[in-house]
């Protein structure tokens, strides 16, 4: 009977533990010491034993509270995030510079996406670019004064969001999960019974997965706080947008100068165009000659053909052939003059 009421007494605490570490930080554990004192007195005898392990519990609680108000930081939790649209005349050196001072800052190329223009295009010389970067939070700033210095900024774009809220409370979380798997493996060191060892390894692994996942999402905020984002479309241009509006005089004389360069690179593609086509002019030019050539030698045989036949004397049969008489009634002056 003493071993009978042992194991209860020690199935209830370890089910008023799990509680206690499942439902929060200082609330949890008064609510599960509450519910082990009454499991407890149901055995008198393992009162004693009992009020040991309910004075253990309640110096974890405040543990656990101490724990939690040390991971409250002051410094606040930002994620910083920038969007950039970038014009330069010279594509490639701007593309070195910046990817230059991405490592001179300490901070990494995330992603790249190249455009090196298409020869079936207006825009076959202008490339593009898409590029991700992660600078340190405390250096962004440099960052985005060398790129205004060495390209010319058309639009920007700024978010931050502040998660300092959920990022504390992950932590609290996390660190009520360690101590949770703290007290779980003192349990299992005291356990007596193969049924205490499934029953704690089972609460152990579920435990531990969590804390795994809690650990994890915390590196990624960390990350994501300690390295600003900032996406850039760098765009290869001939005239680089106007910071200032124009006047009317310059609008006037820009549209003049835009117009004739227009006519002059049409004019250049076509003759380029001609030049570089000529091969397939001429195969379509033979294509359609030499049927025109074709017919216009059938038309002419068969109008040679029928000339000669025009051409050709009379039959003698035809010569010979009597005349049919005058007739009387129509015989007048004008038929005998004929």
């Amino acid at each position: 009977m003493r071993k009978n009421g042992n194991w209860r007494g020690f199935s209830a605490f370890v089910l008023a533990a799990l509680l206690c570490t499942g439902c929060g930080a200082s609330d949890g554990n008064v609510t599960a010491t509450g519910m082990a004192e009454d499991m407890f007195s149901e055995n008198g005898a393992y009162d004693a034993e009992g009020g040991a392990y309910q004075e253990s519990i309640s110096g974890d609680a405040a543990d656990l509270l101490q724990t939690e108000d040390v991971g409250i930081r002051d410094a606040r939790k930002i994620i910083r995030e920038v969007s950039l649209e970038v014009e330069t005349r010279e594509f490639e050196e701007l593309v070195r510079v910046l990817e230059t001072r991405v490592r001179e800052l300490g901070g990494y190329v995330e992603s790249m996406d190249t455009f090196n223009g298409s020869s079936f295009s207006d825009s076959r010389r202008m490339r593009s670019t898409d590029m991700t970067v992660r600078i340190p939070s405390d250096k962004t700033d440099s960052f985005l004064e060398k790129v205004s210095d060495a390209g010319n900024i058309v639009r920007c774009s700024e978010s931050t969001d502040d998660v300092t809220l959920s990022y504390v409370d992950m932590e609290s979380r996390r660190n009520t999960l360690r101590t949770e798997q703290n007290r779980l493996l003192e349990f299992l060191d005291r356990a007596e019974n193969v049924e205490e060892i499934i029953t704690l390894e089972e609460r152990l692994s579920e435990v531990r997965y969590q804390l795994e996942s809690m650990e994890s999402k915390l590196r990624t905020i960390d990350n994501l706080v300690d390295y600003s984002t900032i996406h850039m479309n760098i765009s290869e241009v001939k005239d680089l947008t106007p910071e200032a509006e124009p006047t009317v005089r310059e609008r006037i004389s820009e549209g003049f100068l835009q117009n004739v360069g227009k006519i002059q690179k049409g004019a250049t593609d076509f003759a380029v165009w001609l030049l570089v086509s000529i091969p397939y002019l001429i195969i379509w030019g033979a294509g359609i000659a030499v049927p025109v050539v074709l017919l216009r030698r059938h038309r002419r045989k068969k109008r040679q053909k029928l000339e000669e036949q025009l051409q050709r004397p009379a039959p003698v049969w035809q010569e010979k052939q009597p005349q049919p008489a005058p007739d009387e009634k129509n015989d007048g002056p004008e038929k005998r003059e004929e």
